[in-house]
């Protein structure tokens, strides 16, 4: 069994699919909060994997 630890949504994916977009939304407002930036991996995949969420909302703050 593949383990998160500090796994980018490149690599690791929750084995549920029902938790897909609520992982999606919340690594992205986490990037979006902090200023993170992502590497060409994580910006090649999240596209494609962010795509069955094109119903979800994004909602995040800037952390100060």
């Amino acid at each position: 069994m593949e383990t998160k630890a500090g796994k980018d949504p490149a690599p690791w994916m929750p084995p549920a699919q029902s938790a897909t977009c609520t992982y999606m939304v919340a690594w992205t407002a986490t990037k979006l909060r902090w200023d993170l930036s992502a590497d060409d991996t994580e910006q090649a995949a999240l596209p494609q994997l962010a795509e069955p969420c094109a119903d979800s909302t994004l909602e995040y703050e800037t952390a100060s």
